[in-house]
């Protein structure tokens, strides 16, 4: 599935299951949650913090919930997802050309 499939897809289920969109500023509150959500399972798998007796977690499926909220978003304002990555890869691409290969961090060892 494509960036255009996918927002089109969400956009096809807002208007026949979800009635209509929350309003921008709803849905970025939504996406704060999600994303909260997401780092709370991170932070459990990855770093320091244990998980409760008992608690669960799908890390696909929260990552999928703020896939689908930033989507709702893009399409209320009108972000082209596949135009706008491709700008962010060009940006990055042209600035970072060389910084990230000169990075003694980041070279293998």
């Amino acid at each position: 599935m494509t960036l255009s499939e996918a927002q089109k897809m969400v956009d096809e289920w807002i208007k026949n299951v979800g009635v209509r969109y929350y309003g921008e500023l709803t849905n970025t509150a939504i996406l704060m949650e999600e994303v909260g959500e997401l780092a709370r399972i991170m932070a459990r798998l990855y770093g320091e913090q244990s998980f409760k007796q008992g608690e669960t977690y799908d890390l696909a499926d929260e990552m999928a919930d703020v896939l689908f909220v930033l989507i709702c978003l893009a399409n209320q304002t009108g972000v082209n997802l596949t135009e706008a990555l491709r700008k962010n890869l060009e940006k990055k691409t042209k600035r970072d050309k060389e910084r990230h290969q000169n990075n003694a961090k980041l070279v293998k060892k």
